[in-house]
């Protein structure tokens, strides 16, 4: 793999291009899903997308990392919308809050503090939460609608998704999991698996499984400002939520800029990238979206297309 280079020239820029192609039709339907997911709406991923993905680049300190909707910040929303929140509009000031909190952790000088987190500490949580992707996407997986109830209306819906499982959805479902696992890693660089694979299960749907639930129609148009003004009292009662998301948030980002930085060999600024993420949040909550993080696999799939990166 080529070393990371600070020149910049058409075919760095072709790469950056296409890279971000690559990324944006790979993000899209995984961003629409984890909107479903979180109880908030496929609109919800794909603006949230939009937010945390544009304000995070522009002023956060990882010149390499995509951000975006991810499963953490899926699951931590899930909860929230079926246990924190009576309705969208609490769940949206809680995650106005996170980002600010987020913010002042940046200004706080905090994000450096990461560094001194132990590895196991990291490692269970991670394997705690692809667990927990794990059993919610199970019932997708089956043909069967996402539950309400996060984890554990996902847990006690599976019995039955697997007594009505559909079968072209089933079908569809396990031929993309193994695109996307088998793909020839010497062919990644010009066709990157999980690409191949979201091409070759849409086309199974279109074309022979036609059975299978799909998300339905992407929303279109440009998001409108759907925050509004809480009370005092609920403020102070989402303080919790929100704390949990903004340091889940932040651990997710940063995380991934370890990831960037052995990717592309630089360092990143975690200060600076906790204000960036806290701004994408905040325009996420603004505009009714899904609130993210810095996406490894984002990130990772476009360093593979392109691994001079300049520009994310």
């Amino acid at each position: 793999m080529a070393p990371f280079s600070m020149k910049y020239n058409l075919d760095t820029f072709r790469g950056d291009f296409f890279g971000g192609v690559t990324s944006m039709v790979v993000a899209l339907p995984v961003s629409l899903g984890f909107g479903i997911a979180s109880g908030m709406g496929a609109a919800a991923g794909l603006y949230g997308a939009i937010a945390v993905g544009f304000f995070a680049s522009v002023f956060g300190g990882t010149r390499s990392q995509i951000s975006g909707p991810t499963a953490p910040m899926t699951v931590a929303m899930s909860v929230i919308v079926t246990s924190h929140a009576s309705t969208i509009t609490e769940a949206l000031a809680i995650v106005v809050l996170a980002g600010l909190l987020q913010i002042l952790l940046g200004i706080s000088r905090i994000g450096r503090l990461v560094v001194y987190t132990p590895y196991v500490v990291v490692s269970g949580f991670m394997s705690g939460i692809g667990f927990i992707v794990i059993l919610m996407q199970s019932l997708p997986l089956f043909g069967a609608s996402s539950a309400t109830g996060g984890p554990m209306g996902a847990a006690r819906a599976l019995p039955e998704a697997v007594n009505s499982i559909n079968g072209n959805a089933f079908v569809i479902g396990l031929i993309t999991l193994a695109v996307g696992f088998l793909w020839p890693k010497r062919f990644s660089r010009f066709a990157p698996g999980p690409l191949v694979a979201l091409i070759t299960g849409t086309m199974l749907g279109i074309l022979w499984f036609t059975e299978a639930p799909v998300i339905g129609p992407i929303p279109v148009g440009l998001p409108t400002m759907q925050f509004a003004l809480p009370s005092i009292g609920f403020v102070l009662y989402s303080l919790k939520p929100a704390i949990i998301l903004a340091l889940l948030g932040s651990v997710d980002s940063l995380l991934t800029s370890l990831v960037a930085d052995s990717l592309t060999g630089k360092r990143h600024n975690p200060d600076k990238e906790l204000i960036g993420q806290g701004i994408g949040n905040m325009a996420a909550g603004f505009i009714g979206a899904l609130p993210g993080a810095g996406a490894t696999v984002f990130t990772h799939l476009f360093f593979c297309v392109c691994p001079c990166l300049l520009i994310s």
